[in-house]
């Protein structure tokens, strides 16, 4: 009965790793893809714009 103790939480922990991959891989793109994009494109242009502008 040691052994069942003994390999119980890495199996819960396997099982719940291999969820949250899945869900993972399931939520990226879909319907949501293009608004997540712009998001980021978003961050990224006001970012390089404060980068570069230049300081008197």
């Amino acid at each position: 009965m040691d052994y069942v103790s003994a390999l119980l939480p890495p199996v819960v922990m396997a099982v719940f790793f291999t969820g949250l991959i899945v869900t993972i891989v399931k939520t990226q793109g879909g319907a949501n893809k293009a608004k997540e994009d712009a998001a980021v494109d978003a961050a990224i242009t006001r970012a390089e714009g404060v980068r570069q502008s230049p300081r008197p």
